[in-house]
């Protein structure tokens, strides 16, 4: 730093006083600037030495040579004032840990377990703890299942842990009230497993909980040597859905807006489009009118089920379309395959179109005359001809009653069904029949398998039709069936129509 001394001088550091004392005794005005400008150039030629150069450059220069210098001078003053490589510098080292203070710091200390490191303030096992040979088992131990698809419940528990015996003893008792095949798969099962007498056996079963069915709990309790069931029933609502609404831009989307599921829509759109043409006849300001099977849980639960009742009401008519099972109690009738069919809210049903392909293929060979692919002349064909994989399933066309069934000549493995209106149908080259001569079938159920026998190059179909016994085109026929409910089954079914359209809608679907 510069120093100011009381003559005026600046000076550059302590130093530079001390090494010019009489200099600065002196006092005279014409020397002060002269050793001031002398002293400002030495520090500035020192200034702008490059005392430690980059060495790896300029080598042999007079600064490189400058900077080997200062490594060397930096080198020997380091061993100058070293105590030796033999003898290494002692730091302070803290007494070792012995007693509670170990036990202490080893149950805190960060360390692997396998070292038995623990958390907490805790004390570490000491030498007073004993080993055991083996853990004691609780008494007690809970868990649950899960009932999967095709699973049987006998085996869901033994899976858990339950023993054999118990395992079906538990599944007879729940038999007993409800059918285990009926059991929703995904079925949650609380389980409690008592104590056992040794690890070499299953623990017994002390309790069980489930839902058997949407309406029922019951529970399994350890009861001396064997099981004893409580039901707990569960109050069923089961009013039907009722959900209505403009069909504006799209019907489809706008009953799935309104709370109907998308199946339900797919069969209301089923329905509708055997009475209108949906893209055609149905406009924005029409409304739609669904009705759906539900049922509702005490619990909470809600489950849908079927289409019951499909309508939509335009400006100038109304369709109203009813399921309806012929024979049956009332009109739900299950599922779609259960034949059950869409009656008008007057009791009657029709049904309309063409003749649907009775197998999944491609036609090899048409109606009318052709060269037969075996006898080799022109021969008239009765029928279509569809190739088809071997063992393909072959389906009604139509409602009707087997009239044969069996061998017959060229045709190989033949069926023959009879349908109304003076039609009826054959099925040729089977593999194998799935029907016999007299059974009532439905249409689209499996009546056999294509196969090659008979008068055949390979797999394929050969499928006839005739109209009062007259061979026809399978491809140009077209019916129309009308069916009118009456006597008791029409009573009941007004019955049904009415409860349902006296159903309210659900505004909060």
């Amino acid at each position: 730093m510069f120093l100011r001394n009381d003559h005026g001088l600046e000076l550059a550091g302590g130093g530079a006083s001390r090494a010019l004392p009489h200099l600065a005794a002196s006092g005279r005005a014409a020397d002060r600037p002269l050793l001031a400008r002398l002293h400002t150039a030495a520090l500035d030629a020192t200034h702008d030495i490059d005392w430690v150069p980059d060495l790896g450059s300029q080598i042999g220069s007079r600064a490189w040579w400058r900077g080997l210098a200062t490594l060397a001078g930096l080198v020997g003053a380091a061993w100058m004032l070293s105590p030796g490589f033999d003898r290494p510098l002692v730091g302070a080292v803290p007494a070792p840990l012995a007693g509670t203070a170990w036990e202490e710091t080893r149950a805190q200390g960060i360390a692997p377990l396998a070292w038995g490191a623990d958390t907490g303030r805790r004390m570490a096992a000491s030498d007073l703890v004993v080993p055991l040979a083996e853990a004691p088992e609780r008494p007690q131990v809970e868990l649950s299942a899960t009932l999967g698809e095709g699973d049987t419940l006998d085996r869901v528990l033994m899976r858990a842990g339950v023993g054999r015996a118990d395992a079906r003893a538990a599944a007879d008792l729940i038999g007993g009230t409800t059918d285990l095949n009926q059991i929703a798969p995904g079925t949650r099962i609380a389980l409690t497993l008592g104590r056992r007498a040794s690890k070499t056996v299953a623990r017994p079963l002390d309790r069980l909980a489930m839902r058997a069915r949407f309406d029922l709990n019951v529970t399994l309790n350890r009861a001396g040597d064997g099981l004893a069931m409580t039901r707990q029933p569960i109050a069923i609502d089961t009013t039907p859905l009722r959900i209505q609404g403009l069909v504006g831009s799209s019907l489809y989307r706008s009953a799935r807006a309104a709370g109907a599921p998308a199946r339900v829509v797919e069969s209301y759109v089923k329905a509708l489009a055997t009475r209108l043409s949906i893209g055609r006849d149905i406009r924005a300001v029409d409304t739609f009118d669904l009705i759906v099977e539900r049922d509702r849980a005490a619990t909470g639960e809600v489950r849908l089920g079927q289409l019951l009742f499909a309508g939509i009401d335009q400006p100038h008519r109304a369709v109203r379309l009813v399921r309806w099972r012929q024979g049956g109690d009332y009109g739900a009738g299950g599922g779609d395959g259960d034949h059950a069919g869409w009656f008008d809210a007057n009791g009657q049903t029709e049904r309309r179109g063409t003749m649907g392909m009775p197998v999944a293929g491609r036609i090899t060979s048409s109606f009318g005359l052709r060269m037969h692919p075996l006898l080799g002349f022109m021969r008239m064909h009765k029928g279509l001809d569809i190739g088809a994989p071997y063992g393909a399933p072959i389906y009604a066309v139509l409602d009707g009653v087997v009239q044969s069934a069996g061998r017959s000549g060229g045709y190989g493995n033949f069926v023959r069904l009879a349908h109304p209106a003076g039609l009826a149908s054959g099925y040729g080259h089977m593999s194998r029949i799935a029907v016999a001569r007299g059974q009532h079938v439905h249409q689209g159920q499996v009546i056999g398998y294509v196969g090659s026998t008979g008068l055949s190059t390979g797999p394929h179909l050969h499928w006839e039709v005739w109209r009062n016994g007259q061979t026809i085109n399978p491809r140009s026929i077209s019916f129309a069936t009308v069916q009118t409910l009456s006597g008791a089954e029409r009573r009941r079914f007004r019955n049904w129509v009415a409860g349902l359209l006296s159903v309210r809608v659900d505004h909060a679907g």
